[in-house]
């Protein structure tokens, strides 16, 4: 009751790594819209027991008007807290596009697993929407933010990627732990799935 839901909601998501997903908490979700709920009501009822005792309810400050302005206080507490949740959510959602791909295959297993169905269904638009403005601009803009000093650089695979890859103009095969002197860009997705890593120095 009076918003400790919606404090142990944010506190859940903001215990996390910063940037990173953990599960959602539907759980602790639905509770906090069970006690939003429950405010409501009593909120009504306090309101229907003044009008029955024929008091005025917006000059009125005796405890019934205190006792639904503390619940009117806790709901909208939570009503923040639930879109807060929801919000730093969907802007890791966003961030994974940029970072990891624009296809949702292209998301590690570990943390598909972590997203409701909504949030997957909000990724594919997002990538939608992100692929349609490159497609007019003609220009890649989830490559690299910083310009590289070199366009190639040298990775080694760390988990087996499928054989028969093309990249630029050449069918490569990536065995796990061979090493290769790729263009940036056509190593960049791998490298952010966690399949392959830069070599410097």
């Amino acid at each position: 009751m009076y918003g400790r839901k919606g404090y142990q909601l944010v506190k859940d998501f903001s215990s996390g790594e910063k940037g990173q997903l953990k599960p959602f908490n539907s759980k602790l979700f639905d509770e906090t819209i069970e006690e939003c709920d429950q405010n409501h009501h009593l909120i009504q009822s306090l309101m229907r027991k003044m009008q029955q005792e024929g008091l005025d309810v917006e000059n009125n400050r005796n405890a019934d008007h205190y006792g639904a302005l503390t619940h009117h206080l806790s709901l909208i507490r939570n009503k923040r807290c639930l879109m807060a949740y929801v919000y730093n959510r969907a802007e890791i959602v966003r961030d994974l596009a940029w970072r990891v791909g624009l296809e949702l295959l292209d998301l590690p297993s570990e943390i598909q697993e972590k997203l409701t169905t909504l949030e997957k269904e909000y990724f594919k638009n997002h990538s939608v929407a992100i692929k349609s403005y490159m497609g007019k601009v003609g220009i890649e803009l989830n490559v690299d933010m910083v310009p590289p000093k070199d366009p190639y650089i040298k990775v080694r695979v760390l988990d087996d990627i499928d054989e028969g890859i093309v990249l630029g103009d050449k069918v490569t095969n990536f065995s796990r732990h061979s090493m290769h002197f790729v263009k940036r860009t056509d190593a960049e997705r791998y490298i952010a799935r966690g399949q392959m890593e830069e070599l410097t120095g």
